[in-house]
């Protein structure tokens, strides 16, 4: 296993300085949070300024002044709230601590508690009279593409952006760099491939992309586009909101009597996409799919049921809720349980990114239960699959699922009929009426799946 891990921490290595090396911009974006049930905007503050240039504001900067002041990049003065006043609109909530925090910077100790009474007496930051009620830290944060999908003035959905490029008029994306990201005992050969985005491309969690591979088909027409699941946030994995991320198995065609590979049957677009390098370009359509979004509710559980690279996009929902700094993992309430099918160990997709991602985790928010076939047994001394993971924590999922949770599947679409044929049978055990109960799930939205 220590081998295993060495070899794919010096793929990530290898990879981080391919990208490295190959891109010469990255954004950093600076924001002060709040809660939910006030307005999310964006600004863009610096850890040191005069008290005398904090102004305050009067309501949220709209959604067109945020967007044509650069959508978070720094295009304003800084720190004079010209976008977004933290004391009146944020986190702080007139508590009169940001002049204070600004000016001692990491030397600034909050204060526990202060008397409710005098909340609010004064909100002109800078001038710490130590009256509050509550106490939060400017934080270093990612908040300049939640317009994606939310109306920064209202807080509510918009809907995520589709189609930025059709098939019929494809636009070109730039790898930046792809490695290898299974053992090489593991069967195939799986990879993950980081893209720079044409300016403008945008795209938010559980949406999918098409590649359309270069040269023609035997009919001597184009190749049809080719549609993947994305594994990034919309901040991408470099942060600055131009990248988007796949994870790819190279389809290769082994003949089942000699066991010999036919390079005349592999897989046009994902050996195109596993064989490029730093540079390639790559004709890209979309963003699509509204199918596989998280709730808007930060406290509805997510179940996540994956086999083998339908893990992509329950990495970039992770990532939000777990490793980026957003108003997303902030806010988040609830329990993300991820279930995922691999055939060996070797062969466990981002297991160095969950294990980091559980470490963060409050204790309760993050579950992960691997089903490696090959290497584990079932009940009945099968080998252990998805299905399996769901029978035995049936009850938990019913509880969940009736609480309101969110139940997301991806993967190959030969994974679902063993799936439905468990949730029958354990639903027939416990006196549910299963198709009944289905309709209910599609009804509230609570049942996502998203096969190939």
């Amino acid at each position: 296993m220590t081998m295993i891990m060495t070899m794919r921490s010096m793929l990530y290595l290898q990879l981080t300085l391919a990208l490295l090396t190959y891109s010469n911009t990255h954004v950093h974006a600076f924001v002060v949070t709040n809660t939910r049930r006030n307005n999310l905007s964006l600004h863009h503050a610096t850890t040191t300024t005069k008290e005398d240039s904090v102004q305050s504001s009067s309501a949220a900067a709209a959604a067109d002044r945020i967007r044509s002041s650069g959508c978070g990049i720094p295009v304003v003065n800084s720190g004079n709230c010209e976008l977004f006043d933290p004391e009146e609109e944020g986190k702080l909530q007139g508590t009169g601590d940001l002049g204070e925090r600004l000016r001692l910077a990491h030397k600034y100790v909050p204060v526990a508690t202060h008397s409710a009474s005098s909340v609010g007496t004064s909100n002109v930051a800078g001038s710490s009279s130590g009256s509050s009620s509550i106490s939060a830290d400017l934080e270093e944060a990612q908040h300049w593409l939640e317009y994606l999908d939310t109306d920064v003035q209202t807080n509510e959905a918009t809907g995520p952006p589709t189609n930025f490029a059709k098939p019929q008029k494809p636009v070109t994306a730039t790898v930046l760099g792809q490695a290898k990201i299974i053992g090489d005992d593991a069967p195939g050969d799986i990879r993950h491939i980081i893209m720079r985005l044409p300016h403008g491309f945008h795209y938010v969690e559980g949406q999918s992309l098409s590649v359309i591979p270069p040269g023609l088909a035997p009919n001597g027409k184009k190749h049809k586009p080719r549609l993947y699941s994305i594994a990034s946030t919309r901040y991408g994995d470099l942060l600055d909101g131009s990248t988007v991320s796949l994870c790819v198995r190279r389809a290769e065609f082994y003949d089942p009597v000699t066991g010999v590979k036919d390079d005349s049957k592999k897989g046009v677009c994902s050996n195109f996409l596993c064989d490029s390098t730093a540079g390639a370009e790559v004709q890209v359509a979309g963003p699509v799919g509204k199918t596989m979004l998280l709730p808007r509710d930060p406290t509805t559980d997510v179940i996540m049921v994956a086999t083998g690279t339908g893990v992509a996009p329950f990495r970039g929902f992770m990532h939000r809720l777990f490793m980026e700094n957003t108003v997303a993992r902030h806010l988040f309430d609830a329990t993300a349980w991820l279930i995922l099918g691999v055939p060996t160990t070797s062969g466990l997709l981002y297991e160095e990114e969950f294990n980091a991602m559980k470490a963060n985790a409050q204790d309760g928010r993050l579950k992960i239960n691997y089903a490696i076939s090959r290497e584990m047994k079932n009940l009945q001394g099968g080998k252990y699959y998805v299905q399996d993971v769901i029978a035995e924590n049936a009850d938990e999922i019913f509880r969940r699922l009736e609480n309101g949770a969110c139940m997301y599947f991806c993967g190959l679409k030969g994974m679902m009929p063993s799936i439905t044929e468990t949730f029958e049978k354990v639903s027939m055990e416990r006196g549910i009426e299963w198709n009944a109960f289905l309709k209910k799930l599609k009804d509230n939205h609570q049942w996502h799946v998203e096969v190939y």
